[in-house]
């Protein structure tokens, strides 16, 4: 009976991962479409009225809480949702978590990430026991998880969609800009091992990462996952990524 019910959760769970596979190819194309469709709407509202834009922006701000980080003010980042940059930007987050591979019940995908020092490692060279793997998180969990935290790219580089008032970081053109950037992460004290992704993204790709995604990993497995959006760098604990 046991291996039974072994079987059947196994075709259970391949099944929910399929149809889940399904959904996201079915939906990449409309994702697409609303992310146009919300960039031209927002221009042409901003040509007939900024008040009323800006009213708009500041009311998605507060869903994503963007209103409430102290170092940006509205001028610094609603005006990029009406840029190039930002409808560029998206349509390649949802081009590159077309190839995600980590779902919840499934066996998490390893792949190669790289320490500051230059070494390639990867994710599963991170995972201790059974424990699951943020300073807050990190504090309170720390008895029982273990945290990982993998630098990809930079979600507002200085050439791409770009926000006033951020840190100065230009898109990596190789693993030594990668590995810079992460040191200026590593000042923040994140209380935890910081690594990087390879620049073929290959981390970012499997984990559906961009712009960034926590996840949740025990014994090998994905056991829970964070919905990506534009609140959203991928954080890996034992227990997860972000």
């Amino acid at each position: 009976n046991s291996e039974v019910q072994r079987t059947l959760r196994a075709i259970v769970i391949a099944i929910m991962i399929l149809i889940w596979k399904l959904f996201i190819y079915l939906s990449t194309p409309c994702f697409v479409c609303v992310a146009c469709m919300q960039f031209i709407f927002l221009v042409l509202l901003n040509w007939i009225s900024p008040s009323l834009t800006k009213k708009l922006l500041l009311n998605m701000g507060r869903k994503s809480f963007m209103t409430q980080n102290p170092k940006f003010k509205y001028e610094d980042w609603g005006p990029t949702f009406m840029s190039l940059n930002f409808i560029k930007t998206v349509i390649g987050y949802i081009w590159t978590n077309l190839g995600q591979e980590a779902f919840v019940g499934n066996k998490a995908p390893d792949s190669p990430v790289v320490t500051l020092d230059g070494t390639t490692t990867s994710i599963y060279n991170y995972l201790k026991d059974n424990r699951p793997l943020f300073k807050q998180l990190v504090k309170d969990f720390s008895y029982a998880a273990d945290f990982l935290v993998v630098y990809i790219a930079e979600a507002h580089s200085t050439d791409g969609w770009v926000f006033a008032n951020n840190i100065d970081i230009k898109k990596h053109q190789n693993l030594g800009d990668r590995l810079a950037a992460a040191r200026v992460l590593v000042e923040e004290d994140p209380l935890c091992p910081v690594v990087v992704d390879e620049m073929s993204d290959r981390t970012t790709t499997k984990y559906g990462a961009v712009p960034e995604r926590l996840y949740v990993l025990q014994a090998g497995k994905v056991i829970y996952k964070v919905v990506s959006g534009l609140r959203v760098t991928l954080t890996v604990t034992k227990c997860g990524l972000s």
